[in-house]
């Protein structure tokens, strides 16, 4: 690590910048940068992540120890420029002490505001400033923020509130007064003895005078937020590994709660819920940067069109809107006309949509925070596309701008509009991340989780949510919140995730203990179903129809950014015409996987099929085949016709038979009634398909071995559907592939049977088709002996669910008795099954894709299984060479993104 470890930053200097956020977080680099770019930041310093580290791994004595004289300097750098003294009664310094990752995480860490605080600190700070008010509001909050943070005050039960806000509550009720700002100074005085006694009666510790202790006890904090539940939750979500750390940045504080020209707020360049260019944020007058994300009070907005906007949605007059809730814009021309031009002047540096924190203090603007802000994908696309079109990113950026998993919020369902006419409306919220959601309510984090294990779809109601209902938002459908505006934490974390928002819809009383809650008069309880258009902010009592997505223009430009861009080609796997339409549309090349035995399951098909594999003569088989034939035919030609003009490699029957015949006495007895036998003959039949491990046993190419008939009608009926289709003017293009061999004489042999069925059906029908004859690579033997399969296999496609069962040993079947102890423990990094493993699995496909080509330089190659709708698996199969992925019809767009970058990357 560098022996650096504290890098200072004030007045328009700065030891840092905005390339270094691997080592000063994002937020530490935004810091530094803004300082060298020349826009108004409060001095502070920054603790670099590899700090972080190293308080894992040496501890926290040790850490401070090896900080102390680095840290003392850098609060004497904040003194200097500031002109006050951290911990001095006559002119105080206070600070700020936030965290700050690499990766922007909003909420999960920890922040604490105004401290330097003690009884004696804060009488001299009401004596400098003449301002008593504002000294013990300071106070108090950084009572309760410390209290939370460092010293552990927290609810004791979930139904509970927080206990610091119950102790607030208690004062206003008192006095009948509603909002925070209305207390009276007394009141504050009141409120920080209340919660020190608070504090020590649940947690036993005082609280701490020492501004540096308390500096110490924040620092450390802010370390230890980094493994707190939440924050691991959320990197898991996001990828986010935990060897980064966080860096902690220490600010001269700027305080939005002096007064009517004081305020605090939040902002973006652009709409973060749908992408539109228009700036829009915010902020509250005399208040404190919490406030505003809280929900506590009704935040107002930034601009002008934003406060009439508002106002529409939630039904304020305009006279009622102008004298109660001004836009900033018509309340403090002046510093909105300032921070115009700074957000863009910062958009413009980053070339990105920016997220910024501001503060007002008596008149002056102070930027604390700007970070490329969180967005839904809808908006993810438009931001892009428009940066592009508007010169300030090139067509490689756009692209590489695009999360790949984030295109899948583009394909949810949305509200279907006569439905919506027909829904009974509740009430109105804030639009704040939009979608269609409907569920079951719930009120706890920990009920949502387990309702939706219990395959429950749910809708999280709160009066606001904070970082420790991460989980429950996560396992939601949507989240309908009481409190909170545009940028509460409801808002931004329901954005980063895709999930569906309605915030701040004061009509709504939610009572925990009772769980229920009540809107304008209708009383609902847990488990009851509402419908929340994210879109809107409406809130529709019980279930909405839902209908698919409809793809916008922006994202058809970026598909087709993807197509200029990509080597690696998207097929699809689909086992009906529909599916395949649906993989068409989103630019699907071709069907890398159609599945037959998913054919067989319906009524008359599983009659024939059962009929089949309980015959004991090839007779028999023969005639239950000839059954099956038409349905086949049927439905091959279906598939075909939808792709008409792409290849569809179909695969031969895989499964093990017992999957196809009856285990219960009510289907063996119309079995034997239907085949004309005795019960006992077929539940004979049924015992002797019993195996061990039917995954190792009698399938795949083992049984087109063993019975040849069911590889006889099977491409039969491929090349009757292709045939028919070439009568008819199409042009199909058939591929047939076989599947889990292991030696190449497996293949051989199968191949053999195709080709000669193929001849005669040719010569029956005087017409012929080209096919390609290929194989499913899926067992390590055959990865390891690729060059004398591809002697004779025209393609391979690997299938990468079995390659990683057979390669581990682990059967996908039951991983999930043991994966979530191999992933806590970090014996594995990711689900296999999910994330191709590169280094075992990966290195098969490389080593059998190089031996492949040396056989036959032009065996073309694919990738099949689950793996290849998975970014990181789709970039590897760009890199070894393949020259297609496959994935269900809903992950094509992710996997096109996926290849377009790859390609931008390794150019």
């Amino acid at each position: 690590m560098t022996e650096k470890r504290v890098y200072t930053f004030g007045n328009g200097h700065a030891e840092g910048k905005a390339d270094m956020r691997n080592l000063l977080g994002g937020k530490g680099a935004n810091l530094a940068e803004m300082n060298l770019i020349g826009i108004p930041v409060p001095p502070g310093f920054t603790i670099t992540t590899d700090v972080c580290n190293e308080y894992y791994e040496k501890g926290k004595d040790e850490v401070v120890k090896l900080l102390k004289a680095d840290v003392e300097n850098a609060v004497k750098h904040i003194e200097t420029l500031m002109n006050s003294t951290f911990g001095d009664p006559t002119n105080p310094l206070l600070v700020s002490v936030r965290s700050g990752a690499r990766a922007s995480m909003p909420g999960m860490m920890d922040t604490i505001l105004n401290l330097g605080l003690n009884d004696t600190v804060v009488a001299g700070l009401a004596k400098k400033t003449g301002n008593e008010r504002f000294a013990y509001d300071s106070y108090r909050r950084f009572v309760q923020m410390y209290g939370d943070v460092v010293l552990g005050m927290k609810p004791v039960n979930k139904e509970d509130i927080d206990p610091f806000e119950a102790i607030i509550e208690k004062v206003k009720e008192k006095r009948g007064i509603k909002l925070d700002n209305e207390m009276t100074v007394d009141e504050l005085k009141s409120l920080v003895v209340l919660f020190k006694e608070a504090i020590k009666k649940q947690t036993g510790h005082d609280f701490p005078t020492d501004p540096m202790e308390q500096l110490w006890g924040a620092v450390c904090a802010v370390f230890d937020s980094w493994m707190n539940e939440r924050a691991i939750l959320y990197r898991k979500m996001e990828g986010i590994p935990a060897e980064w750390g966080t860096a902690v940045s220490v600010m001269a504080m700027v305080f939005g709660n002096m007064g009517e020209t004081s305020a605090t707020g939040v902002c973006f360049s652009r709409d973060a819920a749908t992408g539109e260019n228009v700036f829009n944020g915010e902020y509250l007058v005399n208040a404190q940067g919490e406030d505003v994300v809280a929900g506590i009070r009704t935040p107002q907005q930034i601009t002008k069109a934003g406060s009439l906007k508002w106002a529409e949605q939630q039904g304020v007059d305009e006279a009622t809107r102008v004298s109660k809730y001004p836009s900033m814009e018509e309340n403090m021309p002046a510093i909105y006309a300032e921070l115009d031009a700074i957000q863009n002047k910062l958009e413009k540096h980053y070339h990105d949509m920016q997220d910024m924190e501001f503060t007002v203090q008596e008149g002056k603007l102070w930027f604390l925070q700007t970070r490329n802000g969180k967005r839904t994908g809808t908006a993810m696309v438009k931001i892009a596309m428009d940066l592009l079109r508007e010169g300030e990113i090139d067509e490689k950026t756009a692209l590489l701008r695009c999360e790949p998993n984030k295109l899948d919020e583009l394909l949810h369902p949305i509200f279907d509009k006569d439905a919506l006419k027909r829904a009974k409306v509740l009430t109105r919220g804030l639009p704040a991340s939009p979608g269609a959601a409907c569920g079951q309510i719930v009120f706890f984090a920990d009920d949502a989780v387990r309702w939706h294990e219990e395959g429950h779809q749910v809708v999280m109601v709160r009066i606001e949510t904070s970082p420790e209902d991460l989980a429950g938002m996560s396992a939601a459908e949507g989240i309908l919140t009481a409190r909170g505006g545009m940028t509460s934490h409801a808002a931004v974390v329901a954005r980063g995730m895709g999930k569906c928002c309605v915030s701040g819809a004061g009509a709504i009383n939610v009572n925990y203990k009772a769980r229920t809650v009540e809107i304008d008069g209708v009383k609902l309880k847990e488990g009851d179903y509402i419908s929340l258009n994210g879109s809107t902010g409406e809130v529709f009592l019980g279930e909405v129809k839902t209908k698919p997505a409809e793809v916008t223009g922006d994202f058809a430009a970026l598909m087709d950014l993807c197509s200029k861009h990509s080597k690696l080609v998207v097929r699809t796997n689909a086992d009906t015409p529909h599916d395949a339409e649906v993989a068409r549309n989103f630019g699907a090349v071709g069907i890398g996987l159609c599945r037959t035995e998913h054919m067989f399951f319906e009524n008359e098909k599983i009659k024939a099929m059962r009929e089949m594999i309980l015959s004991d003569t090839q007779a028999g088989r023969e005639k239950a085949l000839q059954k099956l034939l038409p349905y086949q035919q049927q439905d091959f030609y279906g598939i075909l016709k939808a792709m008409d003009g792409c290849p569809v490699n179909i695969r031969l029957l895989d499964p093990p038979l017992h999957e196809f015949v009856p285990h219960d006495l009510a289907g063996q007895e119309t079995m034997a009634k239907e085949m004309g036998v005795s019960l006992e003959t077929i539940q004979l039949r049924v015992k002797s398909l019993s195996e061990a491990n039917p995954m190792l046993g009698h399938r795949g190419c083992r049984l087109g071995n063993t019975y040849p008939e069911i590889t006889a009608m099977q491409t039969r009926a491929i090349l009757g559907a292709a045939i028919q289709l070439k009568k008819e003017g199409f042009n199909p293009h058939p591929e047939i592939m076989v599947p889990l061999i292991g030696i190449v004489h497996e293949f051989e042999t199968q191949e053999t049977v195709i080709r000669q069925t193929a001849a005669e059906l040719f010569k029956e029908e005087g017409i012929e088709i080209p096919f390609k004859v290929g194989t499913m690579i899926e067992i390590p033997r055959a990865a390891l002996t690729a060059d004398k399969i591809a002697k004779h296999a025209e393609y391979f496609s690997f299938g990468t669910n079995d390659l990683t069962q057979m390669t581990f040993g682990y059967s996908r079947d039951d991983i999930a008795s043991f994966l979530p102890v191999y992933l806590d423990k970090k014996i594995l990094k990711v689900d296999p099954f999910q994330v191709l493993d590169q280094d075992g699995v990966g290195q098969l496909i490389e080593m059998a894709v190089k031996k492949g080509r040396t056989a036959r330089p032009n065996l073309m190659c694919g990738i099949c299984g689950e793996h290849g709708g998975e970014p990181s698996s789709v970039k590897f199969c760009h890199r070894v060479g393949l020259d297609y992925v496959s994935c269900s019809p809903f992950r094509v767009p992710i996997a096109r993104l996926a290849a377009a970058q790859a390609n931008v990357e390794s150019n």
